[in-house]
């Protein structure tokens, strides 16, 4: 029983290996300002009616260009809430921008890096990253389709579960990418059907000889009469 157990649960290493493909997975056709605050608001909602923050869990949200410059922000609870519901404090903000740093230099996501530093049993600093990064998962690159030499975004959330802040990042990004791409497949669709519609012959209108005589015998008349 509990041999098999134990066989459910992945390794470091299929975890590590996960957290990679799901980096080549969700890749963005483009990414603005705007992209940020959507998928920033999505992560805020999905987590206030996650169970965690029932249970009185804090969350913060950053997203960053690669270059440092601050997208969306976020705080879900209050800072040192007496009651300690949905409480956050400075040390959030600081693993946030360190996990930040991790995928700024590695081009990885934190949860990958992480995983992978548990499989191989190396430090950070064996793996090159320089600096005193704290190693948590919860930050993902945003990737452009078109773009391979770095990622262009940032996407971080830290409630202080590694392996939930990475799946709620990776699900709301998911998510949002599945939004994108329904919207474009629609719009190209309508616009096959307009092109379609633009390009299709008039159809001909059959002119019937009596009524246009008649109207005309009815011109004659009337002129007649004057």
């Amino acid at each position: 029983m509990f041999t098999s157990f134990h066989a459910m649960i992945p390794s470091d290493a299929e975890l590590a290996s996960q957290a990679l493909t799901e980096e080549g997975n969700y890749r963005f056709p483009s990414f603005s300002a705007s992209d940020a605050v959507t998928l920033g608001l999505s992560l805020r909602k999905r987590f206030r009616a996650s169970s965690r923050h029932s249970k009185g869990k804090g969350l913060v949200i950053s997203i960053q260009t690669i270059a440092g410059h601050t997208l969306f922000a976020c705080t879900v609870g209050d800072l040192g809430h007496p009651a300690g519901v949905g409480d956050v404090s400075l040390d959030s903000w600081t693993s946030v921008d360190s996990m930040v740093g991790v995928v700024r230099q590695t081009g990885h996501s934190s949860y990958y890096v992480e995983k992978s530093m548990s499989a191989m049993g190396k430090s950070a600093k064996q793996l090159g990253i320089q600096g005193d990064y704290i190693i948590h998962g919860g930050a993902f690159p945003i990737w452009l389709d078109n773009a391979h030499c770095c990622p262009i975004a940032v996407v971080a959330c830290y409630s202080g579960s590694t392996q939930e802040d990475h799946h709620l990042v990776v699900t709301t990004v998911r998510d949002y990418l599945h939004k994108i791409n329904k919207s474009e497949g629609a719009r190209m669709s309508a616009s096959s059907v307009l092109g379609t519609e633009m390009h299709a012959p008039l159809p001909s209108v059959p002119i019937r000889e009596s009524t246009v005589s008649s109207y005309q015998r009815v011109e004659v008349r009337q002129f007649t009469s004057e």
